[in-house]
């Protein structure tokens, strides 16, 4: 028996990782690194340089002579700050929004029992098939009869029929112990009650994520603004810097301080937040 043993520990492969294979790991991450740096870094060249020094022989990543004003022509002569006011005001009502309605279905559909459970389940399932350009003719000809085009309401309401959130959070509320539930139930707890104050704290880390998810999408989101507003002061940032490109001359310099800007925003969010994602992540593996 105890040859047996010793012959199974031969035969069982280490998990420690040797010297090859830390160095393989550093070096494909290095790799990473400078493939997503390098164009924001040329994005920074680009925007700090004049339109003589854009197309100057050979090309420089630092200038002779910073020019900051494609910044001072963007703040100035440019809607930019109306844009990106209406980026945030549009992204996080549909983020607050898209929290209430898609943690109170998840619930709905993980916890509780009502007639038609599946059918509601299979056809939120449907949805998240079809594709975003498919809805664009029906949807903007709903919006439209409903006298909703070029305003604010445009941009929310479509975004809050996304299935996908319901989803995700009904995972997280699907893991967790019924007893916690029928517990809450004996001591006299409304589903409400049990909703607010037992399953929302035990879901924080997946409403974050969600969050995250929800406002980012929004913020690159193009073709359905595009489609829905025609107004340049209402417009989002992604819509309003392809605007700055004219039929005959694209001021790269411009554009770029404009691409520059929209990202600080969006990058500083998440790493604020990508402990949350950390969490996930291993939330998920220890799942698995």
């Amino acid at each position: 028996m105890m040859q047996q043993f010793l012959g199974r520990k031969r035969n069982v492969v280490s998990l420690q990782p040797t010297r090859s294979m830390v160095l393989g790991s550093y070096v494909v991450l290095a790799f990473a690194a400078v493939v997503s740096i390098v164009p924001f870094l040329y994005i920074l060249s680009t925007s700090i340089k004049d339109t003589r020094s854009l197309f100057s022989y050979p090309p420089q990543w630092i200038p002779n002579q910073i020019f900051w004003g494609n910044y001072g022509k963007l703040l100035q002569e440019t809607s930019f700050v109306d844009w990106t006011i209406n980026t945030f005001f549009v992204g996080i009502a549909i983020t607050i929004l898209k929290l209430t309605i898609d943690s109170m279905a998840a619930y709905a559909l993980a916890k509780l029992n009502f007639s038609g459970k599946n059918v509601v389940f299979a056809v939120l399932l449907m949805a998240v098939a079809i594709p975003v350009a498919a809805l664009i003719i029906p949807l903007f000809t709903l919006i439209r009869d409903m006298g909703l085009l070029n305003t604010y309401w445009a941009l929310i309401l479509p975004a809050l029929a996304n299935p996908l959130g319901i989803f995700m959070l009904r995972s997280f509320i699907v893991s967790l112990p019924d007893d916690l539930i029928h517990s809450a139930r004996i001591d006299g707890a409304g589903e409400f009650r049990i909703f607010t104050q037992i399953i929302l704290p035990l879901i924080s880390s997946g409403l974050v994520v969600h969050a995250i998810f929800t406002f980012m999408l929004q913020y690159t989101n193009f073709l359905w603004p595009l489609v829905a507003i025609q107004t340049e002061s209402r417009q989002v940032l992604t819509v309003g810097i392809s605007s700055l490109k004219s039929n005959f001359v694209v001021d790269w310099g411009l554009i770029s301080a404009a691409s520059l800007l929209a990202t600080i925003p969006i990058t500083l969010l998440f790493l604020a937040l990508q402990r949350f994602f950390l969490t996930q992540n291993l939330s998920s593996a220890l799942k698995g």
